[in-house]
C-alpha cells in the first residue's frame, strides 16, 4: 500500500473525519482524540496542526489524496526538554500493512534531524498489543508499565513506557 506523509492541509478535512470516526481507534486514545469524530473536529485540529510551533510536528498519513491517520511529535518542556512524545493513529481499513511502522519510523528521524532531542518516547495503553508491536519493530525500548494511568470511559488502566534513544 503507498502512502505519503504530508502536512496537514484543509482538503483533508472531510477524509480525517471518515478515517477518525471510528470507536476502535478513540479507544486507545486519550479523551482529546473525540468519538464521534465530526468535520468541525476535523477542522479543528488541522487548523491547531498548522498553527503549532516549532516543537511540534503533525503529519497526515494520506493514501489516494486521502488522510487515513496521523503521526505527530511533540517536544517536552522544562526538564524534558530533550525529550519529545509520539502519538499515532490509524484508519482500520489500513491495519496490518506497515504502514504505521513506516510512519513512525520516518516522522522519529525526522525528530532526531530537526531537533537536539535524545529521547522520543511513547505511552500506549497495555491492552493496546498493536500498538505497542509498531514500537517494538521499530526500535522502542520497552521500558516498564505505569498502574492504574489512564482513565478512559469510566474504567482504570495500565500503560506502557516506550523509548527510543537518539543513536
Amino acid at each position: 500500500m503507498q502512502f505519503e506523509l504530508r502536512d496537514w492541509q484543509p482538503q483533508y478535512a472531510q477524509s480525517l473525519a471518515e478515517s477518525a470516526n471510528d470507536v476502535r481507534i478513540s479507544r486507545w486514545l486519550r479523551d482529546a482524540f473525540p468519538y464521534p469524530y465530526s468535520l468541525a473536529d476535523a477542522e479543528k485540529f488541522i487548523d491547531f496542526a498548522q498553527k503549532s510551533g516549532k516543537s511540534e510536528l503533525h503529519f497526515a498519513i494520506v493514501s489516494v489524496d486521502k488522510a487515513v491517520g496521523g503521526v505527530s511529535l511533540t517536544r517536552q518542556p522544562d526538564v524534558y526538554c530533550k525529550s519529545a512524545e509520539l502519538g499515532y493513529w490509524l484508519a482500520p481499513a489500513y491495519w496490518g500493512m506497515g504502514i504505521m511502522t513506516e510512519s513512525v519510523r520516518r516522522v522519529c528521524a525526522q525528530g532526531f534531524a530537526r531537533w537536539d532531542v535524545v529521547r522520543i518516547f511513547a505511552e500506549p495503553f497495555v491492552g493496546n498489543a498493536a500498538s505497542r508491536c509498531v514500537l517494538e519493530k521499530c526500535g522502542f525500548a520497552f521500558e516498564g508499565v505505569k498502574k492504574m494511568s489512564v482513565y478512559k470511559n469510566g474504567e482504570y488502566s495500565d500503560s506502557c513506557m516506550y523509548a527510543l534513544i537518539r543513536e
